[in-house]
């Protein structure tokens, strides 16, 4: 990204990273494993082929990296957006040579959110591998438009995030294809607030049709991860909305530095809006139900406190 003069992501600097420098920081705040993943533009930095190979490389790359550092590690794999046929090409690579533990997708690419037709074949792909996705937010050109004067990651990041849920609800995307199953970054933008007034669509007949299963149902199917979004107001709308296992510890690390990971994991120490047996769920327990290998990649004893 420096070297095509991309400094900063929705107005968040480029961080410095290094493996190590993950697992420093990881040990000095009590975080076993890592699932890593690449921020926006993903890999499309370039045309067709240098996406291709930028992709590969990555994803080649952290699976090395799970390789040299056993139990430390898993990989969100990155596809080369939004080139449908390389994109399944490379999922398949990922999931099955590289054994990634799922899929990065942004919320939005070139404009278009997830659930447009255009993904359709990738989301027929995914959902017969049973595939684990995490959306991660992009800028919407919308959102570059509007011309508010504060970085895009504080606001519109929740935005992008919270059109994308929607979208693949009421077009159908998650009842055609119910076994892909989506993290959303941020606890889910603002999704969890605005659950109920969602859901009125259930009595609009163009979209009820699209979720027969009630607009509720697939919003509770939804995983949530807790970056950036440890305080008490959040979860508490997130207990009151989906099972308590669809709620993942999450850091955001290393766009949040170490500094805000220590105000991350303290602020969900302190949480009184869980019980215990919850938090350490949180912790990790509901991660492991979702990425069993890496159960198994730290020789079983992860599940320890």
């Amino acid at each position: 990204m420096s070297a095509k003069g991309l400094s900063d992501v929705a107005g968040a600097r480029l961080p410095s990273w290094a493996p190590g420098n993950s697992i420093s920081t990881m040990d000095l705040y009590g975080i076993a494993t890592a699932i890593t993943s690449l921020p926006a533009p993903l890999a499309h930095l370039g045309g067709r082929s240098d996406t291709r190979d930028l992709a590969r490389s990555c994803n080649e790359f952290a699976a090395d990296m799970m390789v040299r550092h056993p139990g430390r590690f898993g990989s969100f794999a990155v596809l080369p957006m939004p080139f449908t046929e390389d994109v399944c090409q490379e999922a398949g690579y990922a999931l099955d040579v590289l054994r990634a533990n799922g899929l990065i997708l942004l919320g939005s690419t070139e404009g278009k959110f997830l659930g447009d037709p255009q993904f359709d074949e990738l989301m027929a792909e995914l959902n017969q591998r049973d595939a684990v996705v995490f959306v991660h937010p992009n800028l919407h050109k919308t959102s570059t438009e509007l011309g508010l004067s504060m970085p895009g990651f504080l606001l519109e990041f929740l935005c992008d995030t919270t059109r994308t849920a929607t979208n693949l609800i009421l077009s159908g995307t998650t009842e055609k294809y119910p076994r892909i199953r989506w993290i959303l970054a941020h606890a889910g933008g603002f999704l969890p607030y605005i659950a109920w007034r969602l859901s009125l669509v259930n009595e609009l007949p163009d979209y009820a049709r699209k979720v027969p299963q009630g607009v509720l149902t697939y919003i509770r199917r939804f995983y949530y991860d807790t970056a950036l979004s440890p305080s008490a107001y959040a979860m508490a709308a997130l207990r009151e909305l989906v099972d308590p296992n669809h709620i993942l510890f999450g850091s955001d690390y290393p766009f949040a530095p170490a500094t805000v990971i220590a105000m991350e994991t303290s602020a969900l120490e302190r949480l009184t809006v869980f019980d215990e047996a919850t938090k350490r769920g949180i912790d990790r327990a509901h991660a492991l139900d979702l990425f069993p290998k890496l159960a198994s990649a730290v020789h079983g004893d992860i599940r320890q406190p």
